[in-house]
């Protein structure tokens, strides 16, 4: 099992210097890919990210049939040739994936693959739009709490298709079309609101979706199938018009920047101290986290080629409250708790999207941080400094804090379970060594008994 070392002094003893560059956005590229089995054709994604969720996704868009190619700039490989890559191989940590959709789809999506990822999940509405049934495996991926399908199967259910559990997948079988229907969400996820616009971009009439997730990533993926020959209306709104068309066409499409990935190296600034430049990231799409941080005593500057962050002190403490974009992201919540746990001050953190994203405050509390938790809210009194401890990352962010965590901790910090950081970042180690951080990848014995 492999881990993260990282060796500190406490806050703002090895200030980070430098720029990082920022790729797309794993939480649109998986869905882009998932897209492109709506049009028969080669359809290209740029600046993708390298990471391990990608390479899944590549060899499930291969089990349905398709002709998965990936381009890290100087070679191109089949997907099942760089699944098992650590992290993949791109020097710049961004990929090109060239999809072939054939005519004739498989319908298929196993357990052993969709276990991996939990946005796999995104090739329902699809595989339904476009062969008209789909048996895709109940999916696994990050342990942050219950993420229901219920809305996903509502609303397909009120687009005409019957759907049911079946033995641990989801069946979805429509006689004849899809159609058009006027629906609800419960709540704004965006896992729901990807799959029903997919799915309705291939079906009979209009569809009226409401109270939709409206994250930067729900945008891209419109824009892109827009740029199929969808014809959708009130992107970037609550309310998608979705007024179904015969059939898509592929096309090459950029991934838009990660925002979580530019939000994390905001916070790393924030937690080590230093002047970083984020190149690359869309400082109005983290307008609340920016101002936060600025608010604290930091000093955060953009421009149209990214945003600096710049902290010389430690900051003062500041209360947060997850909400669906945009509001403050729920993936940047250990982040926040990380910086609260260091900060000068108490913080009030509440969490209103993922019940269990408080696993971590477990870990962070093995580094020394004074922190309660009780129900969604959690209470961290700041500390000058954390103390070094071995720790364990149970989801992608929760590991990518408690490496930054382990920057605010005076000894030395060992993250447990870090293939849970290569599923979000690419090189995520190196970056920071470049950054002057002294960390890397160990061998750790296997957790289990």
């Amino acid at each position: 099992m492999e881990g993260f070392q990282v060796v500190s002094r406490g806050p703002l003893s090895s200030p980070l210097t430098g720029s990082v560059p920022v790729g797309g956005a794993k939480n649109s590229a998986l869905k882009l890919m998932a897209a492109s089995l709506l049009a028969v054709g080669r359809t290209v994604v740029t600046n993708v990210p390298d990471i391990l969720d990608v390479h899944v996704m590549a060899r499930l868009l291969q089990e349905l049939g398709c002709t998965v190619r990936v381009s890290t700039g100087s070679t191109t490989e089949d997907a099942s040739t760089t699944e098992d890559a650590p992290n993949g191989s791109s020097r710049t940590g961004t990929l090109e994936v060239s999809i072939d959709v054939p005519a004739e789809l498989g319908h298929e999506a196993p357990y052993d693959l969709v276990r991996r990822l939990r946005a796999s999940i995104s090739v329902l509405g699809p595989l339904v739009a476009r062969c008209g049934r789909a048996k895709v495996a109940l999916p696994g991926g990050d342990n942050i709490g219950s993420r229901g399908l219920d809305m996903h199967i509502t609303g397909l259910h009120e687009l005409g298709a019957q759907v049911r559990i079946e033995h641990g997948f989801v069946v979805a079988e429509v006689p004849d079309r899809l159609r058009g229907a006027n629906l609800w969400l419960d709540f704004p996820s965006v896992g729901a609101t990807e799959n029903l616009v997919m799915a309705a971009v291939l079906a009979a009439g209009t569809t009226v979706i409401d109270n939709v997730a409206r994250e930067p990533e729900i945008s891209d993926l419109c824009e892109m199938l827009v740029a199929m020959g969808a014809d959708i209306e009130g992107i970037t709104t609550s309310t998608l018009t979705v007024r179904g068309v015969d059939e898509l066409r592929p096309v090459e499409h950029a991934t838009v920047p990660d925002r979580i990935v530019s939000g994390t190296w905001a916070f790393a600034a924030a937690v080590a101290g230093g002047e970083l430049t984020v190149s690359g990231g869309r400082a109005r799409h983290l307008d609340i986290v920016l101002d936060k941080l600025a608010s604290a005593g930091g000093s955060v500057s953009a421009d149209a080629d990214g945003f600096t962050v710049r902290v010389d002190k430690r900051l003062e403490s500041f209360d947060v409250v997850t909400l669906p974009y945009p509001g403050f992201p729920t993936d940047l919540q250990p982040f926040a708790m990380t910086l609260a746990a260091v900060s000068d001050g108490t913080a009030m953190i509440t969490e209103n999207v993922f019940e269990a994203r408080f696993m971590f405050a477990q870990e962070l509390a093995r580094l020394g941080a004074d922190l309660r938790t009780d129900g969604h809210h959690a209470v961290v009194r700041g500390k000058p400094v954390l103390s070094g401890a071995p720790v364990v990352a149970h989801d992608i962010r929760a590991g990518a804090a408690l490496v930054l965590a382990g920057l605010a901790a005076d000894g030395t910090t060992v993250v447990a379970e870090s293939h849970h950081i290569d599923r979000g970042y690419p090189r995520f180690a190196e970056t920071l060594r470049r950054l002057g951080v002294e960390v890397e990848r160990v061998e750790l014995p296997d957790l289990a008994p």
